[in-house]
């Protein structure tokens, strides 16, 4: 038996078991690589639709389909071993019925190899969301900042500010849960209201650009380290700057070829001269 066999991956009972105790550690990832690296120091990775913005260089979440999904969602299960893995469902993926979304779903699943699938929404897509649960598909929920709807949303903007958006959260959270949403990501929000949320719903609640008083915090990796430039959010702490060391060192592998320093013969592969003469 490898050691990868007797791994026992977080599943969706432990993470529920951590509301209101021990803090949730959860980052994206939708590459092989950055999965295996991070997958002993988080309790959940979110293979999320940003891929769309963050890898592909699209303006929005929108563009990403559920083949693109599934196929990054294949590749992070592989290369993991111990954290709870779950897929973003795409825009337009989820949203025309319940039998639409528990297919996709259970494609999802089957395909990838996840434990969950996320999916954004509230009030009105709790039918949704029961209709998952009751048929067995573990479901992340998303409320606050939803990017997928960013275009009545009137963009990336803040959430709560205004009383009526505020209680309108609150209940969304609330409503998901009590339909069997094991967890929800809060998106965005004021602090006051996400740790409303986070207080007055049964699940964990992981937040991002939310409250330090939620049950967990979500980043997506490549904000951590400094890998996605295009824009910087508010609620970014930068850990490391890869992509500055990443110009560096192609910088100086470009200045290298250039002068012919490299490659040395330390990086060639050597054959008997009498096995190369004429």
């Amino acid at each position: 038996m490898t050691s990868k066999e007797r791994i026992k991956r977080i599943t969706v009972p432990e993470i529920q078991g951590r509301k209101g105790s021990q803090p949730i550690v959860c980052l994206t990832a939708y590459t092989a690589p950055v999965a295996e690296l991070i997958d002993p120091h988080v309790d959940l990775i979110l293979v999320g639709d940003s891929v769309a913005m963050v890898l592909y260089g699209m303006d929005s979440t929108l563009g990403i389909s559920l083949e693109t999904m599934t196929g990054h969602g294949r590749a992070v299960v592989r290369a993991t071993q111990k954290a709870l893995i779950a897929v973003d469902m795409p825009f337009g993926s989820y949203q025309e019925s319940k039998e639409q979304a528990f297919r996709n779903a259970a494609q999802i699943m089957c395909e990838t190899g996840c434990q969950a699938v996320k999916l954004e929404g509230g009030e009105e897509l709790a039918d949704t969301v029961r209709f998952l649960a009751e048929r067995g598909v573990p479901v992340f929920g998303h409320v606050g900042l939803r990017p997928q709807n960013m275009h009545t949303a009137g963009g990336f903007r803040r959430h709560g500010k205004e009383h009526g958006e505020a209680i309108q959260i609150v209940n969304d959270a609330k409503a998901i849960a009590d339909a069997g949403a094991f967890a929800i990501v809060v998106e965005g929000t004021v602090e006051p209201v996400a740790a409303r949320v986070t207080e007055e719903t049964p699940v964990p609640v992981i937040g991002i650009g939310a409250s330090p008083r939620c049950d967990g915090q979500v980043l997506v990796t490549e904000d951590l380290v400094g890998m996605f430039n295009t824009f910087r959010p508010k609620f970014v702490k930068r850990y490391a700057e890869l992509g500055d060391q990443l110009s560096r060192a192609v910088q100086s592998f470009a200045e290298d070829v250039r002068q012919r320093r490299f490659p040395e013969s330390e990086h060639c592969f050597r054959a008997e001269p009498h096995k190369i003469s004429g």
